[in-house]
C-alpha cells in the first residue's frame, strides 16, 4: 500500500518536473530575444541614450569644434578650453581663436555655427509654455545660424550690435560683426528674419542682404553669393620637376553682367591664419591671378566678392592643392590605429605616420604633428572608410580602415 502511494508521487513530480523545464526553456529563449533584441537597436542608435547627470537643465550642446575653443562659465567665471563635446547654458561666454570653430545645437534643435576669432554669448536657453527661448549675442566675429520647424510660441534672436534678430522656422542666417569697425551685416540664405533696430521691425528675406551701421540697418540687397573656385581644382596634386612653381588661380563671377572686386587669399592653412597666409591680393579686378613660384608643399585658397555697393560676400568653401616634386616616391606606413566610437555616425580616428603629412578620411583631413601623430574626427554611416596619406614628395599610402575592429588593410 505505502509502496504504491511512493510510486504515485514519483510520477506527479516527474510530471511537474518536466513542464518547469520546458516552461524554463521558453522564458531563457524569451530573455534572449530582449537582451539581443536591445543590443542591435542600440548598435543600430534605436536607443536614446540618457543625457549627462552633470549637464543642467536647457543647456545647450557644443557637438563638434576643432582649433582653439574656450568656454568662460558664468558661474565660476573661469575659461576653459573646449577639449571634448560639452555644454554652454545662458550666461556663458564661447570664443573662438585664429584656428578654432564650433558648433552649438541648441535648445530648440537650431544649429550654432560660430567661425573664427568670434565672441558669442548665450543670453537665453530655457523651456516656456511648450515653445523654447533661445537668444545668443555677437560680440565680434561671425556666427551662422540654421533653425528646424519651431512652434508659435519658440523665439530664436540673434543680437547684433543695437539690433535683435528674431528667426523664422526652416532658416539660415549669418551675422557678421566687426566690433572695430562698428558695422554689422545680415545676410539671409533660406528663411527670413525679422529684425527690430531702434523700435523699427525690417523682415529680411531669402537671398537678401542689409548692413548695420550705427544701430540702423542699410537698404536690402540681393545676396551677393561667393565666386565659384575653378583653377586649382580642390584636392588637385600640382607636379613639379623642381622645388617650386607658379600657379594660375581662375574663379568665376558671382552674378553675370556685374562689375566686382575680388580678395583673392592663399595659406599654408585650412584656417587662413595671419602668419600662414602667403598670397593675399584685394581689389583684383579680373577673375584670375597669376602667382609667383610656391614651393612645394599644401595649400589652401578661397576668393569673396565686393559690389559696388558695398556689400562683400562671405567667404566661399577654401579648394586645396598641393605642389609635389617628382621624385621617386615611396609608401607611407601607418601604426597604432585607434577608432573611438563617439555616438551615432560620429568617430574619431587616430595613428602616427611620418611627420608633417596629410591625413584624409570622408573628405576631411588633417596633418601629421612633429611626432607623426594625428587625430581626425569624421562621419559615417559605413563600416569601413578609405583613408588617404600623402607628403609634398610624393610619396603615398592608401587603407582601408575597420570602424568596428580598427584594423586597417
Amino acid at each position: 500500500m505505502s509502496d504504491q502511494k511512493y510510486r504515485k508521487f514519483y510520477v506527479d513530480w516527474w510530471e511537474l518536473k518536466t513542464s518547469t523545464i520546458y516552461g524554463g526553456v521558453a522564458i531563457l529563449f524569451l530573455i534572449i530575444a530582449i537582451v539581443g533584441g536591445g543590443y542591435w537597436l542600440y548598435k543600430n542608435d534605436w536607443v536614446i541614450q540618457s543625457p549627462d547627470d552633470e549637464t543642467p537643465k536647457n543647456a545647450a550642446k557644443i557637438v563638434s569644434y576643432e582649433g582653439d575653443v574656450r568656454v568662460i562659465r558664468v558661474t565660476t567665471r573661469k575659461t576653459e578650453r573646449v577639449i571634448k563635446e560639452t555644454y554652454v547654458q545662458a550666461g556663458d561666454t564661447i570664443q573662438t581663436q585664429s584656428d578654432g570653430r564650433v558648433q552649438v545645437r541648441m535648445i530648440d534643435g537650431s544649429m550654432l555655427s560660430i567661425r573664427p576669432n568670434s565672441t558669442v554669448v548665450i543670453r537665453d536657453s530655457k523651456s516656456i509654455f511648450g515653445g523654447t527661448s533661445v537668444r545668443v549675442k555677437l560680440d565680434d566675429g561671425q556666427i551662422r545660424v540654421k533653425t528646424e520647424d519651431q512652434t508659435e510660441s519658440s523665439d530664436n534672436i540673434v543680437e547684433v550690435k543695437e539690433t535683435e534678430n528674431r528667426l523664422s522656422s526652416q532658416t539660415d542666417a549669418s551675422f557678421d560683426l566687426n566690433d572695430k569697425a562698428d558695422r554689422g551685416e545680415i545676410r539671409i540664405s533660406r528663411g527670413s528674419v525679422e529684425s527690430n533696430a531702434d523700435g523699427v521691425k525690417t523682415v529680411i528675406k531669402e537671398d537678401e542682404f542689409v548692413a548695420v551701421n550705427n544701430g540702423k540697418l542699410s537698404a536690402k540687397e540681393q545676396l551677393l553669393k561667393p565666386p565659384t573656385l575653378s583653377i586649382p581644382e580642390n584636392a588637385e596634386q600640382i607636379m613639379t620637376s623642381g622645388t617650386s612653381k607658379s600657379i594660375s588661380f581662375r574663379w568665376k563671377k558671382p552674378l553675370a553682367g556685374s562689375n566686382f572686386t575680388y580678395y583673392l587669399q592663399v595659406a599654408k592653412s585650412p584656417f587662413f591664419v595671419s602668419d600662414k597666409i602667403v598670397i593675399e591680393k584685394t581689389s583684383l579686378s579680373d577673375t584670375g591671378y597669376d602667382s609667383g613660384e610656391l614651393s612645394a608643399g599644401t595649400y589652401f585658397w578661397r576668393v569673396r566678392a565686393s559690389s559696388n555697393s558695398g556689400q562683400t560676400s562671405e567667404w566661399g568653401e577654401p579648394a586645396r592643392f598641393t605642389i609635389i616634386k617628382q621624385t621617386s616616391s615611396a609608401k607611407i606606413d601607418v601604426e597604432s590605429w585607434e577608432v573611438e566610437h563617439l555616438g551615432g555616425s560620429l568617430y574619431r580616428i587616430s595613428g602616427k605616420t611620418q611627420p608633417g603629412a596629410t591625413v584624409r578620411v570622408s573628405e576631411r583631413e588633417t596633418f601629421a604633428r612633429s611626432d607623426g601623430s594625428f587625430l581626425l574626427q569624421i562621419s559615417s554611416r559605413s563600416s569601413s572608410v578609405a583613408v588617404e596619406i600623402y607628403d609634398e614628395r610624393g610619396n603615398r599610402g592608401q587603407f582601408n580602415l575597420n570602424l568596428k575592429t580598427g584594423k586597417a588593410r
